[in-house]
């Protein structure tokens, strides 16, 4: 692994978040020669999806990296349960699934991330180019050859035979390719912040829901991410009731946070911003480019999926492509097919989640939001407290999802080095 750009590559990933991560170690792998750029100078940041699911925690069993992996700082959470107007239910039980996993992992995603560089720098194609950001892209008679990056010496060019698009949700990647965007909608905002976990509270993740409000909870065994869910566009309107007030309302719904929510939101720094976007391209693919993860479809945060879902597109990715890439006799022309085979093995999960996602955000967050009268325990939740084996649906969904990959894409011998 090295850190400066390379003039040249068989393929450049811009974006060394999940799915960037995770395509250049299966990439190199199989022997192909693969640049990683990212914008940023370490990993080392507040992230706010934390949640590696079975199906990815399956894809690691499957690399044989499974129990390493584990031994990184991680919490595990077997079920995901939801307060609503007081009483407790739990919604998704992981333990009834069939993967080599039954939780949920919390695991930081800087550890996840540095996880995966360690794993890829075992293989002599790979390269991580930190503090590398691709700013815009190489064309040539209508085919995509390279990358245009802004690093801390300057603008460099790198030419690719392909470049990767894993960039997230404000891909300069895919606007510089000129990629068409189809936004889904989302009537829903996020307001993040960190609450202080005490030895005496409750553990494990999950929902609070009250009168007109709803927050999600994330046990990070130290404290709380706490997600509270507002209108789109309601923030102003929150801040210029004042912070009491709006500290006020986080206690309602979460008493137990009555004797810390004042030191631990003191002014509106502690609270961050969530514009939340379900969108996606309607072609992922230029001849020369192809775009995954939040690049390719921004998922709005319910149920955690998007990290996965990135994952997701990394395997598929390169269970099409390495072997190609890894074949110099395969030119860049041959590549573009493959590229839309790619789209379509991806489409079908990535449709059916951004609908289950719209319809929630619609459905139940919105009226939710606009209600004025005590929750109720919906029909749907005293169904699966009546018969708790329906609970293996829900964690499917979240958990597993719509046509999960497995590894398909070569390993070559890999030099002895330790862990």
């Amino acid at each position: 692994m090295r850190f400066s750009p390379p003039s040249s590559t068989r393929c450049c990933i811009a974006g060394g978040g999940p799915a960037g991560m995770m395509l250049g170690l299966l990439l190199a792998r199989a022997g192909v020669d693969v640049a990683v750029l990212e914008k940023h100078g370490d990993f080392l940041r507040d992230f706010r999806g934390d949640t590696v699911h079975p199906s990815t925690l399956q894809l690691m069993h499957e690399l044989g990296l499974l129990e390493s992996f584990l031994q990184r700082p991680h919490d595990k959470a077997h079920d995901i349960r939801a307060v609503i107007g007081g009483t407790e239910s739990v919604i998704a039980d992981f333990s009834r699934l069939r993967t080599r996993c039954r939780f949920i992992a919390m695991v930081p995603q800087w550890e996840f991330l540095d996880f995966l560089r360690d794993e890829a720098a075992l293989y002599p194609g790979f390269q991580l180019s930190m503090e590398t950001e691709a700013v815009g892209l190489i064309e040539r008679a209508g085919r995509i050859t390279g990358v245009r990056a802004r690093t801390t010496t300057g603008e460099v060019l790198i030419q690719a035979d392909l470049v990767i698009g894993a960039d997230g949700r404000k891909s300069a990647v895919r606007e510089a390719a000129g990629l068409q965007v189809r936004d889904l909608g989302a009537p829903i905002d996020v307001l993040w912040m960190r609450i202080i976990k005490l030895r005496t509270d409750p553990s494990g993740s999950g929902g609070r829901i009250g009168t007109g409000r709803f927050m999600a909870m994330i046990d990070r065994g130290t404290y709380w991410q706490c997600a509270y869910v507002i209108h789109k566009g309601g923030s102003e309107a929150i801040r210029e009731r004042g912070l009491d007030a709006f500290r006020a309302d986080i206690v309602a719904l979460v008493p137990l946070f009555a004797d810390r929510i004042k030191a631990q939101v003191a002014s509106w720094d502690d609270v961050k911003l969530l514009s939340v976007s379900v969108d996606r391209l309607t072609r992922w693919w230029r001849p020369g480019l192809l775009c995954i993860g939040d690049a390719a479809h921004a998922m709005s945060p319910i149920g955690g999926v998007g990290i996965n879902l990135a994952i997701q597109d990394a395997v598929a990715a390169a269970n099409v492509l390495a072997e190609p890439l890894a074949d110099a006799r395969v030119s860049a022309e041959r590549l573009t097919p493959l590229l839309a085979k790619v789209q379509r093995r991806r489409m079908l999960p990535t449709r059916l989640t951004q609908a289950v996602q719209v319809a929630a955000q619609s459905r139940l967050i919105n009226p939710l939001l606009d209600s004025t009268q005590p929750p109720q325990v919906p029909w749907v939740l005293k169904l699966l407290d009546r018969w708790p084996a329906l609970r293996a649906l829900p964690a499917y969904a979240v958990g597993v999802g719509a046509r999960p990959e497995h590894v398909r894409s070569p390993e070559l011998t890999r030099p002895a080095m330790p862990h």
